[in-house]
């Protein structure tokens, strides 16, 4: 139940949230935002896979 919760917002996040790695962000001069939007994803994608 809760991976299937966190695949559905991981596909969520595909289309709300930006992709920073086609606009290719260098990381050392991201925002705070733009690196919380970073690991939210990151965060998501790793409980939607294991």
């Amino acid at each position: 139940m809760k991976k299937h919760f966190f695949k559905g917002l991981a596909k969520l996040n595909k289309f709300i949230l930006p992709s920073y790695t086609k606009q290719q962000l260098d990381l050392a001069k991201a925002s705070r935002l733009q690196l919380a939007i970073i690991g939210w994803r990151y965060y998501v994608t790793t409980k939607a896979l294991g």
